[in-house]
């Protein structure tokens, strides 16, 4: 015999009315709905597919580019896979706190962002001003205590950005930068450090773009960490580096008291590039090199990462044309979904500032 509340203390939405794509149905950004795995309007996490951010604490936006890529492509169907994959990661409570973390973190799937493939010159401003027309709507920016640009309680949301390749990353910095009107630190999970030189402010290289974000002031080297790195480069431009060896041999508590020690309580955008992950965990990626981190050293490192004062966050560098049985995209989506853990432990538990405004 079927127990529909033992289904209903186990699973997000249990005790909801509505049953399939909430993606579509869904009348507000709170709460979940029973869903198909396998079928069904594929957003992120199942959230509401919307562009209107009222009462929202948390948006997500794709960024499908693949054109920055030096070796495999297949970036740009990215977000799509995370998305498809993600339909795995939400189907069940949070482990292991075992709460629906949607019953009180309002989070929607804010779609792409578009740009002209055609004109690829273009298409870093069309990223920098597809992020701008969130922030500029005084969105944006998980803020730990008082308001970062004032001392006046504010609503803020939080973005995540699904890549794609990772220059994307570039382009968002600067859309943050714009917003903040300072540096801001950097945590950035990668086999690659990206800050090989390149003179050309033009280049769309997904090697170089933390080399343009330091020589244009956007994130400062001195309160930046990268963890993972097994790439070498001559000038790592004063960014503290833990690479995939150190991490191997300390623990997931020491690599998270060195991160939050290195950027303290700045401003600080998340990056995660998911060929830091070991390619026996991520195949699916443009440039895999071997040696990574695992799947369980990335969650435990992550869930003790609650106290950085994050203003975004992204996960990039997915290429489902070379996954297998979407390893890849299950790792990025769940990564995703530890990032939200995050935030709603923020909301709820640090309860420390004024994050989204929604009322039940």
């Amino acid at each position: 015999m079927f127990n529909s509340d033992a289904r209903s203390s186990a699973t997000p939405g249990g005790k909801s009315e509505l049953r399939g794509d909430g993606a579509i149905r869904r009348k507000n950004p709170l709460g979940s709905t029973i869903e198909q795995t396998y079928a069904g309007a594929l957003s992120f996490l199942r959230r509401n597919y919307t562009r209107d951010l009222t009462n929202v604490d948390v948006a997500i936006t794709g960024i499908p580019l693949d054109l920055a890529t030096t070796y495999r492509p297949g970036a740009r169907f990215g977000p799509q896979g995370i998305r498809e994959a993600s339909a795995q990661a939400g189907k069940r409570k949070s482990y292991p706190e075992g709460i629906d973390i949607f019953a009180d973190l309002a989070v929607v799937d804010y779609g792409d962002c578009w740009f002209d493939l055609g004109q690829p010159h273009t298409i870093p401003r069309a990223i920098e001003t597809h992020a701008k027309e969130i922030i500029d709507q005084n969105v944006f920016l998980l803020s730990l205590g008082k308001s970062f640009f004032d001392e006046k309680p504010e609503s803020k949301q939080t973005f995540l950005f699904l890549g794609g390749d990772h220059y994307v990353t570039y382009p968002l910095l600067k859309a943050h930068v714009s917003r903040h009107g300072k540096p801001l630190s950097l945590i950035q999970f990668d086999a690659h450090c990206d800050t090989w030189p390149d003179k050309n402010p033009h280049s769309l290289n997904h090697g170089s773009m933390f080399y343009y974000a330091v020589s244009e002031g956007l994130i400062d080297p001195h309160t930046s960490i990268q963890v993972g790195i097994r790439t070498f480069n001559d000038d790592f431009m004063g960014v503290k580096i833990l690479d995939a060896e150190w991490v191997h041999q300390h623990s997931s508590t020491d690599v998270a008291e060195e991160i939050r020690n290195r950027v303290g309580n700045n401003p600080t955008y998340l990056t995660f590039d998911i060929d830091c992950l070991d390619p026996a965990f991520a195949p699916g990626t443009g440039t895999p090199v071997c040696g990574g981190l695992t799947m369980a050293q990335s969650i435990a490192i992550l869930r003790q990462l609650g106290s950085i004062n994050y203003v975004g966050m992204d996960i990039v560098e997915v290429s489902p044309p070379y996954d297998q049985s979407n390893i890849t995209g299950l790792a990025a989506a769940t990564l995703g979904y530890r990032f939200l853990c995050l935030l709603r432990n923020k909301k709820i538990i640090d309860n420390a500032f004024p994050f989204g405004n929604y009322k039940k």
